[in-house]
């Protein structure tokens, strides 16, 4: 399952966002001075719908 995550994280982690791989294989991130928390890439693109720099670093990936 953390495969699933590798590319969104080397491009997260690239633009300085903190990634991090949590278990069981969710996704967190820092943005806007949050932590926010993702259990799959379903939940990642529901939130980066309402964040168009998000989407701009992530298109072709999700």
């Amino acid at each position: 399952a953390r495969k699933e995550w590798q590319e969104i994280f080397n491009v997260m982690n690239r633009k300085n966002m903190q990634p991090r791989i949590l278990y069981p294989a969710s996704l967190s991130f820092r943005i806007e001075g949050e932590i926010k928390v993702f259990p799959n890439k379903q939940k990642l693109k529901e939130f980066i719908t309402t964040k168009p720099a998000l989407q701009e670093i992530l298109r072709g990936i999700l």
